[in-house]
Order: C-alpha cells, then structure tokens, then sequence
C-alpha cells in the first residue's frame, strides 16, 4: 500500500466541520484515542477508477449502519461524501486506488466527539482478473443467529476491531492457503475476515444473507447486479457448510480483489468458471459510482 494523501475532519459541534488535507506521514492520532487503544469505531474502504470512488452510497449506507450498532453518532452523510471525493481526488493519476475512511468515538477522555479520516492510498497491484485462491474453513465460534441473540458481539458491523480476523488469515498462511471462510457453529457458512462468499450451483449464484451476522457485500452486489444482466439466477440464502463440497464454483468478493475464483477449499480442489469471474469483475471495473 503506498499513501498519497490524507483527509482530516472536523467532527466536533462547530457549524464549519471542515476537512483539512495533510501529508499521509502527518500524526494525526493521539495516543488516547479509542481507536488506537480499544479498536473503537468503524470504516469503509472504497475502491477509485482513475480518482473516481466506486459503490460510494453503498459504502456510505453500510458505515451509517454500523456507526447506529456501534451507538456512534450518525455520520454526516454529506461531509463523509465530501471526504471521500477529496480524497480520491488525489488518486486520478492513478488507474486503481483506494480510499479507507474511518470513525473512532474519539479520545479516552470522553469529549464526545469522534475522530474521523479519510486516506488516499494506492493499493497493491492486482491482475485484471484476480488469481484463484487455496481457502481453509474455520470455525467463527458463534451460533449462526448470534446477530439476533447478541447483537452486543456486533457481528455485521465493520468496526476496527480485526485482531480475530488478522489471527484467521495468519491460520489460513499456516495451512498454506491465502485466505478464509467462517463457519458458525451450527454449520453454516458466513464470510470471510474481509470478503463475501459466493457459490455456484448449476446455473445459480448464491451469497449468504446478512441476518447470519454478516456484513452486506457492496462487491458481492454488484456482481450479483452483472450476472442477473447477463441472464443468471441469483439468490441469497443460507448456505450449509456442506453444501460448500457440493458447488460447481466459488468465490470471494471485496473490494480491493474483486470477485477472486477458489482453486482449492481445504485441500479439495474446485473448479474456476473463468466465465462468470470474467462477467463480474468487468462489470466491477466499469463501475463509476
């Protein structure tokens, strides 16, 4: 990741709440920060094509979803807008970019007032159709209605806190594999620690829903947006762990990789239909919004 530029914002009461650009390498962050001490608060990262920010409202809903289960303030939906332009501004020189915006709940102290950035980065490089994937599945440890039992675990919220999905990655590199997919307790399968699930059966495209704890996929729909124009069937639904050996096809969706094909999910090897990974990540280049 190379930083380019770094949107500051005001967040406190003044009527001005204006954004400052700095240097990347500027220290913005105290030390008391809750997000830096407790992992408190909330982001979004937003792919740029040449500085233009794609799927900006989808993102903008879901970091407003997650500030309301955090019982954050509801983000101001125009300034954060604003944020996220000027700092893809900075990113047109650049074909593929990357902003990532956060909202801590601010200083230990208690002021009540959140801290708020935004940064411009250029991510690493990625083929024009990412390469297929080894996944392992790993056990969540929650209940696949944990969401409803205990919405305090905040499953489905984007929040800082990725200690647990940092851990599941370094798992996934111990078993050589590259990446990972939750499964709850009672065998149903989630997402990964920062991608969405996709499986094909047949002629059928199918993702998780979010009432599983799970995050709603702005890549995975988008994807599912290009193959229904191209005559597909899609569904969201629950999706058993055994069900994962039986698809035709799988993938993992995000924003920075796209729609990645699974070569081999816990060492059994599955088949890449080049075409729809094709189909999906050309209409997800294409984005413009």
């Amino acid at each position: 990741m190379t930083p380019v530029a770094l949107i500051v914002l005001d967040l406190g009461a003044s009527a001005a709440q204006d954004l400052a650009v700095v240097d990347p390498a500027t220290t913005v962050l105290p030390a008391t920060d809750l997000a830096a001490t407790r992992g408190d608060g909330i982001f979004e990262t937003v792919v740029t094509v040449a500085g233009v920010p794609q799927a900006s409202e989808a993102h903008l809903d879901r970091f407003a979803r997650s500030a309301r289960m955090l019982d954050l303030p509801e983000p101001d939906r125009a300034l954060w807008r604003r944020a996220v332009t000027t700092a893809a501004a900075h990113l047109r020189e650049h074909p593929r970019g990357a902003v990532k915006y956060v909202m801590s709940r601010g200083d230990e102290a208690g002021t009540g007032v959140p801290t708020g950035w935004a940064l411009a980065f250029v991510p690493a490089a990625r083929a024009e159709i990412p390469a297929p994937l080894d996944v392992v599945t790993l056990d969540r440890g929650y209940r696949s209605d944990v969401a409803q039992t205990s919405p305090w675990l905040l499953q489905g919220a984007k929040t800082l806190s990725y200690a647990v999905n940092m851990a599941a990655m370094r798992e996934a590199r111990r078993r050589d594999a590259q990446d990972v997919i939750f499964l709850s307790i009672d065998g149903f399968v989630l997402e990964g620690p920062n991608s969405t699930v996709i499986a094909r059966f047949g002629d059928r495209f199918v993702t998780p829903p979010v009432e599983l704890g799970i995050l709603p996929g702005t890549t995975q729909h988008d994807a599912f947006a290009a193959l229904h124009r191209d005559g597909r069937q899609t569904q969201v639904r629950p999706l058993t762990a055994a069900e994962l050996t039986e698809a035709s096809a799988l993938w993992l969706c995000s924003s920075t990789r796209g729609a990645a094909p699974i070569a081999h999910l816990d060492g059994r090897t599955v088949r890449v239909d080049a075409d729809a990974t094709a189909i999906m990540n050309h209409a997800l280049d294409d984005r413009k919004e």
